[in-house]
């Protein structure tokens, strides 16, 4: 995909991964500027990254600097979004533009980063939870369009299911609709964020990156376009009782409607209340999750670089 070197800058670490054909991750940004509080938010962000880099690959977090797309940050960038000086806006497809335009400074939402990621060739990327179909969404028509790029752009999203706050059901059947594969990384449920089963089923369970990498080389095969969601479970160690979550949430859910608390801002207000009722449980959990995932996801990168290789050699 071509794109305008004045409006998205990829990294110097990038883009010599790049031209050495080894594996990137994308990670996404509104964690750090919108889900997890300071200095938790920041010291989970470079864990992440360093989560990938063990793996073999290279991190690649996304945001929106003084008007430029950025594919890579450093440490002190990644400071600067989640330390609170300045205000960050949270960015979408919707917003993108207007940021890049304004010279704004933003985050990228899981909407946003598999846009820039794809721009910038990079296939693979790790999240906490993706957006979803919110709860009473019948209504307020409030559905995430997280949905809507991972059936656009052939991008790999590792997460651990979708966020606990939302919909799941309506969620999955979303996903379902739009075409979207879910495969399990271990497991045959698609986990609920904060805890490892939901009792919603995954289209196909994988249990090693090789099992992955076989299921995107089928659906490319069969040029079925959009991406894949690899839903990979909280560590067993770190996970919540549903029962507790699902209280905590609904208590929370019933906070914002009487707050009148809605659209971009209802999930950081859900999550931060989520976190102080569970007595900061939720928080650990989360920040746990995202190594996870940012871990796997380096795996996955590397397996899928491997098949570029080996294509290259036929």
């Amino acid at each position: 995909m071509k794109f305008n070197e004045d409006l998205i800058h990829i990294a110097a670490e990038v883009a010599e991964a790049q031209q050495a054909h080894r594996p990137v991750v994308a990670l996404e940004s509104t964690v750090i500027a919108h889900g997890l509080p300071y200095p938790d938010n920041v010291a989970t962000a470079l864990e992440m990254e360093e989560a990938v880099r063990a793996q073999g690959a290279v991190p690649a977090t996304l945001a929106v600097l003084d008007g430029r797309l950025r594919i890579g940050l450093t440490p002190a960038e990644i400071e600067r979004l989640g330390c609170g000086r300045e205000p960050v806006a949270k960015l979408s497809r919707r917003n993108l533009a207007v940021a890049v335009a304004q010279g704004g400074l933003g985050a990228t939402t899981v909407a946003a980063t598999i846009i820039g990621a794809w721009a910038a060739g990079i296939q693979v990327m790790a999240t906490g939870g993706i957006g979803g179909v919110h709860r009473g969404a019948p209504q307020t028509f409030d559905i995430s369009a997280d949905l809507a790029e991972l059936a656009r752009y052939p991008v790999m999203v590792v997460c651990a299911g979708a966020k606990s706050i939302l919909d799941l059901p309506l969620t999955r059947e979303l996903l379902e609709t739009l075409g979207v594969p879910v495969l399990g990384y271990g497991t045959d449920e698609f986990p609920a964020f904060y805890s490892r089963t939901s009792g919603l089923a995954v289209d196909g369970r994988v249990d090693t990156p090789e099992d992955v990498v076989r299921v995107i080389e089928a659906k490319w095969d069969l040029d079925l376009g959009g991406g894949v969601l690899v839903v990979n479970p909280v560590p067993e160690a770190d996970a919540l009782d549903a029962a507790v979550i699902a209280a905590a949430v609904e208590r929370a859910q019933t906070e914002a409607e009487t707050r009148g608390i809605r659209g971009k801002d209802l999930t950081p207000f859900l999550l931060a209340r989520v976190a102080a009722l569970t007595g900061g449980a939720s928080l650990a959990a989360n920040r746990s999750l995202l190594r996870h995932n940012a871990r796997l996801a380096g795996r996955l990168a590397v397996a899928l670089n491997s098949l570029f290789d080996e294509e290259d050699d036929r």
